[in-house]
This record gives C-alpha cells, structure tokens and sequence, in this order.
C-alpha cells in the first residue's frame, strides 16, 4: 500500500467514526503522525504458522532477588522452555496502580519494578512478543486524569464526564461498581465513566487527540518489539447515548484504521481482540476477514472444555465447534483455556443451560475455586467467570478423581486447545502444572489472584524437574506442541471438519490443503476405555507406529493420526 492509499483509507475511516463532527484538522493531525514515524525501522515479522505457540505472563511472574524480573523471565524461557513457545504475551507491563497492571499510568513506560526498554529488546531478540494495549481506560493516577482534574486545557476533553442528557440504561458492563465516580478536581468535584473500577477511568476517543495519541503509543508498541498487539477490553471504546456502548460500529472503525496502519508500517503485525462476550458479538471483530482484527479470543472452548471433562460428554463441545470455521488467509482463533482472568461464562449463552452453568459453579466452588459476578441493566446479576487454576477445575472431586487423572484432563484438555483451528496460548501456570494459590487469594481478597502466583525461579525450575505433577503435565505439553510444530495440517489457517465419532470423544480432521496433510485429532473425554473407528488409518504421531482405523483409547486419552 502507498501512502497516498494509506491516507485516503484513513480519512474514509475518521469520516465514518466521527460523522457530522468531523473536521479537516483531523486528517491533517493523521497526515502529520504517519509522516512522523516514515523514518523509522520496523522489523517486519514472519507469517503465523503451526509453530506459533504462545505463553500468557506476566512480566514479573518470574522472580529472583535483586534481579529484573523481565531479565528472569527471559532466563526462565531460555533455560526452561526453549522452543516449546515462540511467542510471549506480557501482560500490562507498564507502571500501574490496580488491577495487576491494568490501570495504567504510563502507556510508554515500563514498570521499572520489571526493568526497561532494554530488557524487552532483549527479550524480543529470541521470542517474539506480544503486548497488551488497555486502550478503553487509564489509571486515576496517570498523568492524563490527573490533567483532568487540575482543568489543564489539554486534558479538559480526555475523559467522560456525567451528563444527565446521556441515556445510560442500556450499557453493558462486567462489573458491579457505579458507571460514574466523582473525584476531587483542582476546581471542585469532577465525574468520570469508569467501566470497570473507581481507578480505572475511561478515556474519551470521541475527543480525536485521544484518537490520535492511543495510535502514535500502537505504533510505538509495534516499533519496540511488538509482533502481536492485544487490544484489551476493547468492545467498550465508543460510548453513545441510548445504546449498550459496546460493540458500536465506531469502535470497530477505530480498529479498521489502526489496522491499516499497522498494515503500511509493520505488516505481519497482529492485532488480537479481547472481548469476553457470546460468541456471535466476539467473532464480529474478524470484520471481513480481512480489514479488522487479525485473531479474537476463543472464549467459548475454555467453559465448553471444563463442561465436556466435567460430564464426560463431548456432545456440546462438538456442536458448538462444528460452527467454527475458516476466516480467511489473513484471521483466525487466539485459542487458550486459562489465562490471568477467570473462566468466561457470558461466551456460553445459547449454548449451556442455566443448569449446566450452575453445575459448573457448584463444581468450581466445591473443588475450592471463586465465583464473579458482572451488573445487568434491569439492575440484576448474574455470574461473569469462574476463579480457579484450570487443570483444578477439572478435577471431578466428588468422584475422587486423583492428581492422577487431574494430569490426564489437564493434557487432554490441552490436545484440544493445540489441535484446534487457530493459534494455541498456554497460561504459564497451566504449562507449569501449578495449582490454586490461596495464599494470593486471601492476601489480596481478589479472586482472579487464585491463579497469579508468582513462582521464584530456582523453586520452580527444580520443581520442574523434582515435582510429579507439575513434571507429567509439561513435559506432556511440550510433547504436544513439539508434534504440532512439525505438522502441515496444524497451520491456523488450514481447513477443519469436526466428526461425530460418538459423545466419548472429540475429534477433528485438520487439512492443509496447500500442502496435502491431514491429521485426525482425537481424545477420550471420559474415564473408561471408548473403541472407536477412526475414518482412515495412519501414523500414529506420538508413538510413530502405523495406526489401525479400529483403535481403543485410554481414559482422557487423545491421539493425533496422519493420514
């Protein structure tokens, strides 16, 4: 693309989102911005490809004394992962004041408690990285808000004030907290649109230097290292009266355009969008395929696995991934289980019950995980995610499932997540075989704190090595991911067929159809022994053995046949 193409595109956007307030000094603020960054290098990434496995972390999950812990991280995955994971989701590694780094401070600055720009250069020579951009909403603390407050001409129009005349009853939130918080102003007491939490205020992109800031910090991001770029909660950017603020075809503009910028500057770059909502509503960010988001979260396999474990029955699962199908050359799935958040629920309606939903509720509570809650407009609630380590969340208590069958569920659950069309994201506690940390929980009383724990590195690594448990379920992993790495029809972007081989197991067939490889992917979701007939015999890809098409399965047994 040209950059009179670029501008063109960029004006046909800013046009559309800002309708009859447009004004021509915003194009002419867009002109000078992308001139601006004309003169500096970007290093352009290689394509996604069945390689590309990444990690969830924070940057400081890792520690040791007196080190950097950016600077431990990356000795931990260079002595401990190797190329098991390509890429590295750091969560918000910028100074913060709540929310485990996501009320920023300093959307350009690292916490100095991880180390610096230097440290994720470093970084970014051996992995490549993605980064999380928490565009809807910035720290009460930042310098931004505290301009607000003090009416600094510059920051007069950055946030939202309260407005009686704006219709709020239709919003959508996930969270139980006042829409509006007051705070003391350098002239009284000023209102704020707060999302998420009192420290947590929302910045307003309808006042187009907000605009033009947040997309001179992405480009920045994608500059300093960023390969991926994660638009955190980013459903809720465009406010507008009468409607749920979410989802609004402005929003989804804004994100055309930092496409297409990314797309001039650093093309390859991705963009993920992170929107913990049904399914339909989660998909419309993939735009054509073409021009929005690059991947989206898969929020609904995370419940759909933990019911499928939980009820030994695949039925759910199989109908659900039957309408997941290829986006184009260009999109596809952010797949995961776990992550630094809860496991989602909303992404469930219309596919579970509210008996199934309340099972897996009664579960996660009796298994020792937490339960949240988000508002609803007609003033009611209804539960947000399940607190809890993943690999406990699957653990059938009540039947008396060992540690045992826990490393089993956790692997087949995971042959899943890493055969499934799309990108595969492991949760570093997931990948390590931790368990629920209560001691973070009751510490801090917040309940997604349950799977935060902060491992010592030498406790770990040894652990790794020492610790059965966490030694079955990582070497399993990198068992996992070794083969897919190897394996054509694992490409995010080839074709799948999910087939009905009985409510026992999962199965799919991925085929790349570029290169002619198929590979049929099946697991046992139950705890007795299940015969099934595979549609073609094969190599068995974890033993190397030729494979029958009349094949027995293990209890949580999974295979993966290449034709």
């Amino acid at each position: 693309m040209d950059k009179q193409t670029l501008l063109s595109q960029i004006e046909e956007k800013l046009r559309f989102i800002y309708g009859d307030e447009y004004e021509k000094s915003y194009m002419e603020g867009m002109k000078d911005l992308v001139s601006s960054w004309e003169s500096r290098n970007f290093e352009q990434p290689r394509p996604i490809s069945e390689r590309n496995v990444y990690m969830i972390t924070y940057g400081d999950s890792f520690y040791e004394n007196g080190r950097p812990t950016l600077e431990t991280l990356h000795k931990f995955l260079k002595n401990n992962i190797g190329e098991t994971i390509t890429d590295v989701h750091l969560l918000p590694m910028f100074p913060y004041t709540s929310d485990d780094g996501f009320s920023v401070t300093d959307y350009r600055e690292i916490n100095p408690e991880l180390g610096n720009w230097e440290h994720i250069e470093a970084l970014s020579e051996d992995y490549r990285l993605m980064f999380d951009f928490v565009a809807n909403h910035i720290s009460k603390s930042s310098e931004w808000f505290k301009g607000y407050l003090n009416d600094d001409p510059k920051y007069r129009d950055y946030f939202i004030p309260k407005d009686e005349s704006f219709d709020t009853s239709h919003v959508v939130r996930p969270r139980t907290s006042p829409l509006y918080h007051e705070y003391e102003g350098k002239n009284g007491i000023k209102t704020a649109w707060t999302t998420f939490s009192e420290d947590q205020v929302d910045v307003n992109v309808r006042h187009f230097p907000v605009l033009l800031e947040l997309t001179d910090i992405l480009l920045e991001y994608a500059q300093k290292g960023g390969t991926s770029i994660r638009l955190d909660a980013i459903g809720f950017l465009w406010k507008r009266s009468g409607t749920t603020s979410i989802h609004l075809p402005e929003t989804h503009a804004i994100i055309e355009l930092w496409h297409l910028v990314l797309d001039y500057f650093k093309e390859g770059t991705q963009i993920i969008t992170e929107t913990n909502v049904p399914h339909k509503e989660n998909i419309s960010y993939f735009g054509d395929g073409e021009n929005e988001a690059h991947m989206v979260y898969q929020f609904s396999l995370p419940p759909l696995m933990l019911y499928t474990l939980t009820t030994h029955d695949s039925t759910k699962l199989t109908e659900w991934a039957k309408t997941i199908g290829k986006v184009s050359d260009e999109a596809t799935y952010f797949n995961f289980l776990a992550s630094h958040d809860g496991i989602g629920m909303r992404p469930t309606e219309g596919i579970l019950s509210e008996e199934d939903k309340q099972m897996l509720v009664d579960k996660v509570q009796e298994n020792g995980g937490r339960v949240s809650f988000k508002s609803n407009p007609d003033g009611s609630q209804s539960v947000y995610e399940l607190n809890i380590n993943y690999s406990e969340a699957l653990v059938n208590k009540g039947d008396g499932e060992s540690d045992e069958e826990a490393v089993k569920k956790s692997l087949a659950a995971h042959s899943v997540l890493i055969s499934f069309m799309g990108v595969p994201a492991i949760y570093y506690h997931s990948l390590l075989g931790s368990k629920n940390d209560y001691a973070g929980l009751e510490a801090s009383g917040i309940n997604r704190r349950i799977n935060r724990e902060k491992l010592e590195y030498s406790r770990i690594s040894d652990e790794l090595k020492a610790d059965s448990y966490r030694k079955s379920i990582f070497e399993g992993m990198q068992e996992l991911v070794r083969i897919r790495q190897n394996e054509p029809a694992f490409s995010p972007y080839a074709n799948q067929q999910v087939l009905d081989l009985g409510a026992s197991v999962f199965a799919l067939k991925r085929t790349n159809t570029q290169t002619g490889d198929t590979v049929y992917a099946v697991v046992n979701v139950t705890s007795e022994h299940v015969s099934i007939d595979l549609p073609e015999a094969g190599t068995n890809l974890f033993t190397g053995e030729s494979s029958v098409k009349a094949v027995t399965l293990t209890p949580y047994q999974y295979i993966w046949v290449k034709e």
